[in-house]
C-alpha cells in the first residue's frame, strides 16, 4: 500500500507534467494521475470525475493532491475532494521540481509529503544572473 498523487490542474497543465515526469523517471514509483479542469469547468459537474479519479490513484495510504494555482477551480475542487473520505492533503503550486521531488520521496507517508513538495518547488527556483 501506498499514497497515491493527484494532479489536479488546469487543462495542459497536468497531463505535460505527467508526461515529462514519466520520461525522466520511467516507471513512476507511486500511482499518479491528471485530472485536468476545463476553463469553463463546473465543479460540481466534475466533482463525480474527480472523486473516480482520486479513487484509482488510492493505494489505501491516501492521496497527495497536487494543484496549479491556490483559489482557482482546481484546487476549489480539490479542497471538495478532502471532504469525501479518503485521507487527502493539498498542495498548490505545482511545478516539475515539486512533482520530481515528490516521486523521489515515494517511501514516505502523506502526512510528510506535502513538505517535501513544497521543498522540491522553492529547491527548484534558481535565481542565476547568466
Amino acid at each position: 500500500m501506498s499514497v497515491g498523487i493527484l494532479l489536479i490542474t488546469h487543462e495542459g497543465i497536468g497531463n505535460a507534467l505527467l508526461s515529462v515526469t514519466t520520461r525522466l523517471l520511467r516507471n513512476l514509483p507511486l500511482a499518479c494521475e491528471a485530472f485536468e479542469v476545463p476553463f469553463d469547468g463546473d465543479p460540481d459537474t466534475l466533482l463525480p470525475q474527480a472523486s473516480a479519479a482520486l479513487r484509482r490513484v488510492d493505494g489505501g495510504h491516501g492521496v497527495l493532491v497536487l494543484t496549479d494555482l491556490y483559489g482557482a477551480t482546481p484546487s476549489n475542487l480539490a479542497a471538495r475532494l478532502s471532504r469525501l473520505g479518503t485521507p487527502v492533503r493539498r498542495v498548490s503550486a505545482l511545478s516539475l521540481p515539486m512533482l520530481l521531488r515528490v516521486m523521489n520521496y515515494a517511501d514516505l507517508e502523506l502526512e510528510a509529503l506535502p513538505a517535501v513538495a513544497a521543498a522540491g518547488s522553492r529547491n527548484g527556483v534558481i535565481h542565476d544572473d547568466a
